[in-house]
């Protein structure tokens, strides 16, 4: 049954673990978060911090051998991960679609663009060839592709990288999805081209009133479209909220981190994170940002990730310097924290 009060996703301790060689790797660790209808949520984090093998993880695209997911993904009240494979199969590409990282591998190259889409929507809709190929050509003419009947016949290869990008959004789009996943979907295009495929996802999730889950390492990216914003880090959640609350005033030490390496005007930027993300192998035994953080004491290195704790309304930390009986002031470092939000308080005055 449906809950209509429910988020349109509801993500509770998803856990994804593979089997290796070298033993067990877990690339996600219990980690919550929704996504409303309407509403862009980011994961950004670091290359490597589980963001891809989290969304992913959501329609069970993780094989199963060497795979393992764990949790609970709730689509409007459905747990997709109890979900027998035949009906999951219903709504992953159709309720639930991906744009992938790289469309040059994302297609295939032995078919046409045109033929990939029609396949698509066939494997949802039992539709005439006829039917399926006039729906694909106002799909490709929909995410504004030229001349989209010549477009149809030919291969992803006669394409440019923003035309194969386009044409996976109008794959993603053949049943007018309730959630739209993008992985990184602007990477590999220039900046002009990703300002207009973000420009196309942002009438498309309006026209379609669609929840949209982005990942990205990209802030520029994230300012410009997301309406909260969940941080990610070695497979853990360490901080979240919404955009401008974590722009203005970032509580966690890895969230400052991260937007100091934002390049300013005249291409410099404020600093970078030294260290490298941990062996996955074998995690730190407490905060597993304790290893790279400046601000780090003996209680961020014992007793597992630190609990999120409230750091403004609708914005948490995983930080043990938010307990109540810890002091909040040694993470006051001359960064933006210290610059309250307009209309906001400083971390001194709440």
């Amino acid at each position: 049954m449906t809950d209509d009060a429910s988020p349109l996703l509801a993500v509770e301790g998803l856990t994804t673990a593979f089997d290796t060689d070298e033993g067990e790797l877990v690339a996600v660790d219990g980690i919550d978060f929704t996504v409303e209808a309407g509403e862009t949520v980011c994961l950004v984090g670091e290359s490597g911090s589980g963001k891809t093998v989290a969304t992913e993880s959501i329609t069970r695209l993780i094989g199963s051998p060497p795979g393992r997911i764990e949790g609970s993904v709730r689509y409007r009240g459905r747990d997709l991960l109890e979900m027998p494979e035949p009906e999951l199969r219903t709504i992953r590409g159709y309720d639930i679609a991906h744009v992938f990282q790289n469309p040059q591998e994302a297609m295939n190259h032995c078919y046409t663009v045109g033929w990939q889409i029609v396949e698509a929507l066939q494997i949802h809709e039992d539709v005439p060839d006829a039917e399926a190929r006039g729906r694909a050509i106002d799909l490709l003419d929909r995410v504004g592709i030229a001349n989209p009947s010549a477009r149809f016949e030919e291969y992803p290869h006669q394409l440019s990288g923003g035309q194969k990008q386009r044409a996976m959004i109008a794959m993603a789009l053949v049943g007018d999805p309730d959630l739209l996943i993008a992985d990184e979907p602007t990477t590999a295009l220039d900046v002009t081209v990703q300002a207009q495929i973000l420009s196309l996802l942002d009438e498309l999730q309006s026209e379609f009133d669609m929840g949209v889950l982005f990942v990205t390492h990209d802030l520029g990216v994230v300012a410009q479209i997301a309406d909260r914003i969940v941080v990610m880090y070695a497979g853990k959640v360490m901080e979240r909220g919404d955009v401008l609350d974590i722009f203005e005033r970032p509580a966690h030490p890895y969230t400052r981190r991260l937007l100091e390496c934002i390049p300013e005007v005249g291409g410099s930027r404020k600093g970078g994170i030294p260290g490298t993300l941990p062996d996955p192998h074998d995690p730190p035994a407490g905060c597993r940002f304790a290893p790279r953080c400046s601000h780090a004491v003996e209680a961020c290195r014992t007793g597992g990730q630190p609990a999120e704790h409230a750091v403004n309304p609708g914005q948490h930390a995983s930080c043990v310097h938010y307990r109540s009986d810890m002091d909040r002031s040694v993470l006051r470092d001359g960064s933006r924290e210290e610059q309250p939000a307009a209309g906001g308080v400083s971390p001194e005055d709440e």
